[in-house]
């Protein structure tokens, strides 16, 4: 598949221009793939959701073994996916931009769902064009041409994108967790947590922000070290936190 070159990434900064890519990979509002040869993708998916994350810069879908998916990855079929950016809130600037990428879809093997008896494929998308654009107003609209080397480079693992997601994920899926790690922190009954809440989650640490009885409560918790990937992000939120996070 063929896409618009766009602008020259040379008069830009790479660096940023990468994280900014990435973030959106790692962080979309929506995800729309479109393959070569394939009517509807999503064919044999539930709801016909596409569920994609970030594989050092690769996107990495897991469908069941039969799908129209799994199938077009094991013809090695090529593809063009399209993600908006699902960074920061609705309706803020940072919501504008989308990635595009083109590639091959490679089957690259099957896994037990963990919460089925599912087989299921694990569809990766080796891209092989990268274009980040901007929506605006006659000049402000912008095409960038992202590099894919700097796009692919492990130093945008922890992305901007990567952590609002686990954010996200954590204040939504385990609020069991986090209560608990705030009850004893702060020597609270656990009855009289009410809710906590994740914020500003870095390498180096995490904003905590939970109710009690007596009001409202912020802080900071910085990590014995920084995190370097994503496992170890997640190995230290459970040694700070609780063993339970995911």
């Amino acid at each position: 598949m063929s896409l618009d070159p766009g602008l020259d990434a040379g008069r830009t900064d790479v660096h940023r221009l990468a994280a900014a890519a990435r973030s959106i990979l790692a962080c979309p509002a929506d995800v729309h793939l479109v393959v070569d040869g394939v009517d509807d993708v999503t064919a044999g998916l539930e709801d016909a959701h596409l569920e994609m994350q970030d594989h050092g810069g690769r996107p990495l879908f897991a469908c069941p073994a039969d799908a129209a998916l799994a199938i077009a990855a094991t013809d090695g079929r090529g593809a063009l996916l399209t993600l908006h950016s699902g960074l920061g809130r609705p309706g803020s600037p940072d919501r504008d931009a989308t990635l595009t990428l083109s590639g091959r879809l490679e089957a690259t093997g099957l896994e037990d769902c963990e919460c089925c008896t599912e087989v299921r494929m694990r569809v990766l998308l080796r891209p092989d064009f990268a274009l980040l654009s901007r929506e605006g107003h006659g000049r402000e609209d912008a095409r960038i041409r992202v590099p894919l080397t700097a796009f692919s480079s492990p130093v945008h693992d922890l992305n901007r994108g990567f952590l609002q997601r686990s954010v996200e994920h954590a204040n939504q899926c385990h609020q069991d967790e986090l209560r608990r790690a705030v009850a004893t922190r702060t020597g609270t009954r656990l009855g009289d947590v009410v809710g906590v809440h994740l914020a500003g989650l870095r390498p180096d640490g995490v904003v905590l922000q939970w109710v009690d009885p007596t009001g409202s409560h912020e802080s900071t918790l910085s990590f014995p070290r920084a995190a370097r990937t994503a496992p170890d992000l997640g190995e230290l939120l459970r040694e700070e936190l609780h063993a339970g996070l995911c």
